[in-house]
Parts: structure tokens; sequence; C-alpha cells
């Protein structure tokens, strides 16, 4: 293995510095987007639209300028497909058949938030559903309005949410289906084979869940918090291309706690420090998380494996303590055969800048987008 060249202090200052074609400053970056007269005028289009739809109290199916929705007399439930390309060529009946003959055996996976199925259309067209306790009747209409909006956010590093069903019971969510699971199964998982992601791949996913992140925090109107970044909700496609996935579902769960939570809303180990003593999800707490996931993908590590709980600490103060004492080859994750050592290198300071213990001194998202992004500038130049 080669090995690593601790990181230059000055690779931080340096962005501040960029020329030519680049921004000068980073509190410049992705900034831009924001004022964008187009992404205003439809964010007022999609007040309007919420303003406009009202339940529906017969047995029918109505398109809506952005959605189906299909009332079931028989079971009680609600179908909702948000317009797309996928979900035009769906036959409603069709996909609320196949939807109640979901069972134990069609699971593949489950999480804080609830269980996964796979749902199966046809050779062709195949979806991922997850399962959601019912909240409280009086909270509905907000965790409708939340759903819709969650439906109109599209991004190529995000995972799409296509519709939902809804009864007295339960709420299903009706997602794109990412065939390679997830970056926790990819790096973590035990299942033979398990593919190895080489360093290229690692850095695509890192850039990839940035950007995703980026958008929701940026370019979102209003802006959306994470609040559970990790390797689990950063899922891959047949690209091995990362989408962000399960954002907004902290805040479906607690529609009345967005900004305090008297529960932990996020996953030990990824966790910002300033959450436990404030209890607020912030943006910065999402680029914390973040920075655990770049640590992740660097050395191979989860956060909570068993041998930092067996010495009382965690992969954040592991890795600084053995960068420290200068035996950085043990950092690096050994399935890593080759590397640019220079990119590691950035990469490890970039996400040093992401878990700084005072928020203010951490980059946005839009700034780490950035920064990653010139990595492989330079290593054009």
């Amino acid at each position: 293995m080669q090995r690593l060249v601790r990181y230059d202090p000055t690779f931080r200052c340096s962005y501040n510095k960029i020329e030519g074609n680049h921004l000068t400053s980073l509190n410049d970056f992705g900034l831009r987007a924001m004022h964008n007269f187009s992404l205003v005028k439809r964010a007022f289009s999609g007040c309007c639209l919420l303003q406009e739809m009202t339940p529906s109290c017969n047995m029918v199916s109505r398109w809506k300028r952005k959605q189906m929705v299909v009332q079931d007399s028989l079971s009680g439930g609600k179908l909702v497909m948000f317009k797309s390309p996928k979900m035009d060529t769906l036959k409603s009946n069709m996909l609320l058949k196949k939807t109640m003959k979901l069972t134990n055996q069609d699971i593949i996976g489950s999480g804080g938030y609830g269980t996964v199925y796979k749902l199966i259309i046809n050779e062709s067209t195949s979806f991922a559903v997850k399962r959601l306790n019912r909240i409280s009747a009086e909270q509905d209409r907000g965790f409708e309005r939340e759903l819709v909006s969650m439906g109109d956010i599209k991004h190529r590093n995000i995972v799409t949410l296509h519709g939902y069903y809804s009864t007295n019971q339960y709420n299903l969510l009706i997602y794109e289906l990412m065939p390679n699971g997830s970056l926790d199964q990819v790096l973590h998982g035990k299942s033979a084979p398990r593919k190895v992601l080489d360093w290229p791949s690692r850095y695509k996913i890192a850039l990839g869940a940035a950007r995703g992140l980026s958008y929701l925090h940026h370019d979102c109107i209003p802006h959306v918090i994470h609040r559970d970044i990790k390797s689990s909700n950063i899922l891959l496609d047949h690209n091995m291309e990362a989408r962000v996935s399960d954002f907004g579902l902290a805040t479906l769960m607690e529609p009345d706690k967005t900004h305090v939570s008297t529960l932990v809303a996020g996953t030990f180990g990824y966790l910002a420090p300033e959450y436990f003593d404030t209890g607020k999800a912030t943006a910065k707490g999402d680029v914390y998380s973040f920075g655990v996931v770049l640590l992740e993908l660097l050395t191979g590590r989860k956060p909570t494996d068993e041998s930092f709980l067996e010495e009382g600490t965690k992969l954040v103060t592991w890795v600084k303590a053995v960068v420290q004492e200068k035996r950085e080859e043990y950092v690096v994750d050994r399935n890593l055969e080759e590397f640019p050592i220079e990119e590691i290198n950035h990469v490890f300071t970039i996400a040093w800048m992401c878990l700084e213990a005072e928020p203010c001194i951490r980059p946005t998202m839009a700034e780490v987008v950035k920064m990653l992004e010139q990595i492989k500038v330079n290593a054009l130049a």
C-alpha cells in the first residue's frame, strides 16, 4: 500500500485564491442559483397548486396538474401518483393491486423510519416502497403537504419520490428503486461476493452525494435540512451514482418539532456535537454528518464500529489521533490498492473542514461541492 502523505493545511486557504473561470471566494459558491427567477417562479406556482388541491370524496381517478389521486373505497386508502414519464405509463389499478400484495418476502431493508419493500410491476419497472406508521389524524394535512413538496424535488443525485399510499393505519412511500443498494452495504456489507470500491468510484460517490445535499440546502425553496445524513441513506443507481434518500422524513415523522426536537433526529456517530446541546437540526449539522461519510469512504470503517465502542472512541477521534501520531498508513482503507495521494489528502482536508467543532467555521455544502470539483481540476492541470 502507498504511504499517505499528511494533508497540507494550505489546501484550505488555496480555495480563497481561485482564479480564472472560478469564483474568488468560497462564500460565493452555489449561491447564484438561488437568485434564478425561474426557480422562484416555480416555487410560487407550487404554492398555488397546493391551494387548489382538494381531497377526493368518491371512488374516482382524476389528473391534477402534478398528480393523480385514486380513492379506494374498499380499503379506505388513497393512492397518489406524482406525474412523471415513468408514472404516466402505469395504470393506477395495477400499481394499487401490486402494492397491496407486498409481503415479508419482498422486504429489502429496514431502518429507523420503516421497512422497505421491493415492488415489481413488470420486467422493466420496479419501485422501492417504504412503510411508515400512521401519524395522528390532526397532522395528516401537513403530512400530505410535505409529501407533495418532496415529490416536486427532482435532481440526478436525489432519490425520486413517485407517490404514496395512505390508510388509517400506515403510509407507503413509493420511491424509484436503486439497484446497487446503499453505500453502507457496499462498504460494510458481509454478503459475498462484495464489490470493492476503487478510488475513482469513491470520489464520484462523494461528489454526487455532496451535489444532492447541496441542492436540498441551497436550491430548494424552502430549503431542506436532511437531518440524517449517513452512508445507509446514500443509495447507488445502476451507474454507481450517488442518490441521497430519506430527506425530509425526520420532519414528516415529527411535523410539529421541525426546529427543536425532544427526540434524536439522526444516527449516533454522524451527529454534530452541538446537536446534543441545542436539539436543533441545522444545515451545518448536515455538513458535519457528510464529513463523517467522507471519512467512511476514505477509511472503510463504520462510525459505529465495535472496536470504537470497545475503546470508548469514535471514527472522527480515531482518525485524528492516528494522523497526529503520523501513522497515516493505518487510516486509508486497505481495500484501496492504488490511489492518488494528493487527492486522498485533499479529501481528508475537506472532511476536517466539515468536522469543525464550531458550526460557523464549517463550509456550506455548496462550498464542499466546489472544493471536491476543484480536486479533479487540479489533477488535470
